[in-house]
């Protein structure tokens, strides 16, 4: 049967602000979800959905919850990656916000313990897996999109909106917590209160679909040698034909692997980092500093709002200078700059704690995220680069993010040292250096060409 390859059709100026909108608003999403359910696992779920356990037992259920979403990711990256690659984007992008959304408004559905017994944390559960199985390519589906919709000029600064969606959800989720313990009385917020964050999600959630499905095809999926009719060649397809062969033979049979490890070390780096800064220091400053926990929380959220001048202004220094120079900046700043940082945290004055954390997350964390969000789309060929793209953020991430503070607390405590808390921190930037150097500069290059930059 003979196909023909179509011609990407030409992106307006109105077609780029929808998926970046898009972009946004599923990332913004993500955060948002998993910062509803880590806050109501820490302050709610424990009395809800584990009455008859002790206190102790029942935060570690609530919090085991939490974790679980994470064993799905994976999971998901590969699952939805594999699909983005071969039939688009745009139809993977509805499914996972749709997933991803539709398990969290659910949530704030679900009968308690009191009412149905132990199906209440069995239904949790499995609706926090769907939750991490959506959102585990959510992510870099939002990156690749961007990338590929990007004029190649503007592809940083365009990208780096990805990385303000992290701020948006952390913000948004963070605040109606904030208002809901604030104004609301205990009874009421544990009798029927927890169930408004959730159940508002779906405002969030219904927007970001609509947009969604008046979001065109990434152009560069439309320009790919490899995909006719709008679907992507198997191999045995390509294999048939003699002149996708000719065409599609280099792409096929070059080495794989390089762009891949290069990119997990990118993102090691920065997430590293960030389960650091934004969660394990948190604990540390009210445990072993004796200073009072908003310090920290209130420094995080005032990085988070610096981070919309911070994120875009990485992404332009990206297009101006290229990615590697400025990943390599970054990661050389937070390397030198943990030391000084946890010399400022153990002094215990609020004002150097806030600063440390301040300058940590907005400049070190975010500046990586915003570079990483088109510096990870070029390293990977146009064929695979969903998939890899998307495994290489859940691998990096979890390895680093949700392995290292509990490592940092196990260490803290064996030596009764804040030292490899910056030596923790000092590792992750060198990896993330080290990757930065042997990478290939990519700005400028072409997406739709089927080889990995590396």
């Amino acid at each position: 049967m003979a196909h023909t390859v179509a011609a990407p059709a030409k992106r307006s100026f109105a077609d780029l602000r929808r998926a970046a909108v898009s972009g946004w608003l599923g990332t913004a999403l993500e955060f948002m979800d998993f910062q509803l359910y880590s806050l109501a696992a820490a302050l709610v779920f424990n009395k809800i959905f584990f009455p008859d356990a002790s206190p102790a037992v029942a935060l570690i259920a609530s919090l085991g919850t939490y974790a679980v979403g994470y064993v799905a990711r994976p999971l998901g990256a590969w699952y939805f990656g594999r699909m983005g690659d071969r039939i688009g984007r745009t139809k993977v992008l509805v499914i996972t916000i749709a997933l991803m959304g539709g398990a969290t408004t659910l949530i704030g559905f679900l009968p308690t313990y009191a009412v149905i017994g132990i199906w209440a944390p069995i239904m949790l559960v499995i609706l926090r897996l769907a939750q991490g199985f959506g959102a585990g390519a959510e992510i870099a589906g939002a990156s690749v999109m961007l990338a590929e919709y990007a004029p190649t000029s503007r592809r940083g600064l365009v990208s780096s909106l990805v990385a303000l969606g992290t701020n948006s959800g952390t913000l948004l989720a963070s605040g109606i917590w904030a208002a809901l313990v604030a104004f609301m009385p205990e009874d009421m917020l544990f009798d029927w209160g927890w169930r408004i964050p959730f159940i508002a999600s779906f405002l969030v959630m219904f927007f970001a679909l609509w947009i969604r499905l008046k979001l065109k095809e990434s152009p560069v999926f439309e320009g790919r040698a490899d995909v006719v009719d709008g679907v992507a060649l198997s191999k045995a397809e390509l294999q048939a034909e003699p002149a996708h062969r000719n065409v599609l033979g280099e792409a096929l049979h070059s080495k794989k692997g390089r762009s891949f490890l290069i990119a997990m070390g990118l993102r090691f780096g920065e997430s590293g980092n960030s389960g650091i800064i934004q969660t394990y220091l948190i604990g540390y400053i009210a445990t072993a500093i004796l200073v009072d926990r908003a310090v920290g929380t209130t420094a995080i959220m005032i990085g988070s709002v610096i981070g919309f001048a911070t994120v875009p202004l990485f992404g332009w220094l990206g297009d101006r200078f290229g990615r590697r120079p400025i990943y390599i900046a970054v990661t050389i700043f937070q390397a030198l700059f943990a030391v000084p940082a946890m010399l400022m945290i153990n002094t215990g004055d609020t004002f150097l704690i806030s600063l440390a954390l301040i300058i940590g997350l907005s400049v070190s964390v975010l500046g990586m995220f915003s570079v990483q969000s088109s510096f990870l789309p070029e390293l990977f060929g146009a064929r695979n680069r969903y998939t890899q793209l998307a495994l290489a953020k859940e691998f990096g991430g979890i390895i680093a993010a949700g392995i290292g503070p509990v490592v940092a607390a196990w260490l803290v405590a064996l030596t009764g040292s804040w030292w490899p808390i910056a030596a923790m921190m000092i590792g992750y930037s060198v990896v993330a250096l080290v990757a930065a150097i042997v990478s290939p500069e990519t700005r400028g290059r072409d997406l739709t060409d089927l080889r990995d930059a590396a």
